[in-house]
């Protein structure tokens, strides 16, 4: 409703009128001697000035200077804002002047002197002390109103009711938080159905591991579930997860074993071997193993796939895993054993991987290329494999892959585990390319049925490419395996997976947490947020009038600008619900509760993490020479078989010599 309407114009005149009688009838009844010498008096007023100063409120000078100010006060409601506002100070001193005048004035009239110079100062001055407090009344009645807001940015304009009621579910995750609401701060909850996926994005600094990522790992392991952690600043996150594993009471039907790899140190790491022949039911798990390996160590590879190179890297390195998944059942069957082997002659290499009829397909175009002696295209396409896989070759990372205290199978019903693998970010390029086949295997183990409920939590997920992470995040839910991933923002997921995963990656999940990002990941989340009904005002000022309209539009609940400018530990998003418990309102934007002084004095009271079978380098140096002669006993042994059985002497080659020269065709 306009201010200035016919109504309120009325009211608003109804009031000045009162406002004048009061003041005229307060100025009659106590300046009357100079009324009378100026013959202004008349009966009607002088028995009205009688009867109501005998009735009470025109008997004192205040109270009817009260009720001349009070209905002049009402005239200001809804009156063309003064946008002329002093600052809190002057405003102050200007309405202790007003009163000083107004009020004040009635020390005049104790004075002795001619009654109408009395009467002429004492109605000047109480003028304009009248006229100093209307200016402030109309001054606080447009703050009031809202025509003078100072909320800039549409800050109250962009508040929305949020989820308030904690809405209980078998492994739900539940955030405390609080939001705004128009000038009231309300408590509320985030809901996680965390089955459905979850992103967590944020810049550096902005809360997302203190804020997000610990309470998950609380409350998962309070609801029973396997958990996998990848601690990409370790020990982190793994310190939190043991300790928290250490706090759960004893529960007969929840009993789950707790490992940690450490590539750093293997004092407090357990050995997991990652191509552990029972995860290799058919060449298809070699061949999904090797293209994760090498994508993860060449990700310009990411958008090459398809070209002849990649594939022909791909296609060799899955043929020797298979090499060695079905020789003696899978024995030598480690990443260690498959990078020395890779390193071996061609002629040899070549002719014990076609001894199986199902490996001869994927290397059958290297053993033409070496036939036909076109060596610079044999190289190019071995050492694509070759010399990427040559940075894995270190004594330590021999001895953590090459034996098994642990299988990824963490949902395993008679065996859950707790599984935390710790990386470096000054080693991410080398580590990072272990954890991708840990991670690969994994999902390939864990995605069935029957299996107990899990949290797989990737903090820094784009530091590792996990390359069928979007088939799990799709198909999981049905098997109960929860994935929440940790990233910094849209584009580094498009750097890293390039543009099409990254996308698929970005929409899957249904439950989205954001602290501060900006550009592209804060425009398409502005977007999920739709819009809310706000309120715009327009006001227009000239020199002799002051006009305000109002109306009500569509506009972004959540600005790009707003995400772009979230303090640390101030998140967006939307939950995700499910059809037995549905929920109206999914988005969000408040700050997560967290008791600081609580964490701080539970984690003095944490431990170290339990130092596992010590190594010497004696062991390690040990197991490196062993894992190397091996690889080479392995290579003789099959060349022996080979040539004591006439059906596959004939796959035998023979060592090139080298050429000089011109090359020729083959013929």
């Amino acid at each position: 409703m306009q201010p200035n309407n016919k109504l309120h114009s009325q009211f608003r005149l109804l009031c000045g009128g009162l406002a004048l009688a009061a003041l005229i009838l307060h100025f009659y009844t106590f300046c009357y001697a100079a009324f009378a010498q100026w013959d202004l008096t008349t009966p009607i007023i002088d028995r009205l000035a009688t009867n109501l100063g005998h009735s009470g409120p025109f008997h004192y000078k205040a109270s009817s200077k009260l009720i001349a100010l009070f209905f002049l006060g009402l005239t200001a409601v809804g009156s063309p804002a003064d946008y002329r506002i002093p600052s809190l100070i002057k405003l102050l001193l200007h309405a202790l002047l007003g009163l000083c005048l107004y009020f004040g004035s009635d020390i005049l009239l104790q004075l002795t002197a001619r009654p109408t110079t009395l009467a002429a100062f004492y109605m000047a001055i109480t003028l304009a002390g009248l006229a100093l407090l209307y200016s402030i009344i109309r001054q606080i009645v447009s703050l009031v109103a809202g025509h003078l807001s100072n909320d800039i940015f549409n800050t109250m304009g962009q508040t929305f009711p949020q989820q308030e009621q904690k809405l209980p579910g078998p492994q739900s995750i539940h955030l405390r938080a609080r939001y705004q609401l128009g000038s009231q701060t309300r408590a509320s909850f985030i809901n996680l159905e965390i089955y459905r996926g979850t992103l967590v994005m944020g810049t550096p600094g902005s809360g997302k591991t203190r804020y997000v990522f610990r309470q998950m790992i609380r409350q998962s392991l309070a609801n029973k579930m396997a958990l996998f952690v990848y601690d990409l600043k370790y020990d982190d996150l793994t310190r939190l997860t043991y300790n928290s594993f250490r706090s759960l009471g004893p529960d007969p039907g929840f009993s789950p074993a707790f490992y940690s790899v450490n590539f750093d140190d293997l004092a407090c790491s357990h050995r997991c071997n990652p191509l552990d022949p029972s995860s290799l039911d058919d060449i298809s798990d070699a061949a999904e193993a090797a293209r994760t390996m090498l994508l993860s160590l060449n990700r310009k590879w990411v958008d090459m796939q398809g070209d002849f190179f990649c594939e022909s890297a791909i296609s060799f390195f899955t043929a020797t895993i298979w090499f060695l998944r079905r020789y003696e059942d899978g024995r030598y069957c480690t990443l260690p054993h498959l990078i020395e082997l890779i390193q071996t002659e061609y002629h040899e290499l070549f002719s014990i991987l076609q001894s199986y009829p199902e490996i001869q397909t994927r290397i059958n175009s290297f053993i033409v290329a070496y036939q036909s002696n076109t060596m610079e295209q044999l190289q190019g396409q071995v050492d694509s494999a070759r010399v990427p896989l040559a940075a894995l070759a270190s004594p330590r990372l021999y001895y953590l892959l090459s034996a098994n205290d642990f299988t990824l199978d963490i949902n395993d019903p008679a065996h859950p585990k707790i599984v935390c693998i710790g990386s470096n970010p000054q080693k991410q390029h080398i580590y990072g390319a272990i954890v991708s086949l840990y991670v690969s295997r994994m999902l390939k183990l864990i995605n069935r049925k029957g299996g107990t409920p899990c949290h797989l939590l990737y903090d820094e997920f784009t530091s590792f490419y996990a390359p069928n992470m979007p088939q799990t995040i799709a198909t999981g839910r049905a098997n109960k395996i929860a994935i929440t991933l940790g990233i910094q923002d849209l584009s580094q997921l498009r750097a890293e997976y390039g543009r099409n995963q990254a996308d698929a990656l970005f929409n899957l999940p249904g439950n989205i947490i954001s602290g501060q990002v900006s550009g592209d990941s804060a425009s398409q989340l502005s977007a999920r947020f739709g819009k809310i009904l706000q309120e715009r005002s327009t006001i227009s000022i000239n020199s002799r009038d002051t006009s305000t309209s109002q109306s009500h539009q569509l506009d972004p609940a959540i600005p790009p600008s707003k995400i772009a400018t979230l303090s640390s530990g101030e998140f967006v998003g939307i939950t995700a619900d499910n059809p037995s418990q549905p929920m109206r309102l999914k988005a969000f934007h408040c700050r997560i509760d967290i008791d600081y002084a609580a964490l701080q004095k539970e984690e003095q009271s944490w431990v170290s993490l339990p130092q596992v079978a010590p190594a010497t380098p004696q062991d390690i140096d040990r197991n490196f020479r062993r894992i190397k002669e091996e690889v080479r006993q392995l290579v003789q042994d099959r060349l022996a078989l080979m040539q004591d059985d006439p059906e596959l002497a004939r796959l035998l080659l023979t060592r090139n010599r080298p050429s000089y020269g011109p090359k020729r065709s083959p013929s």
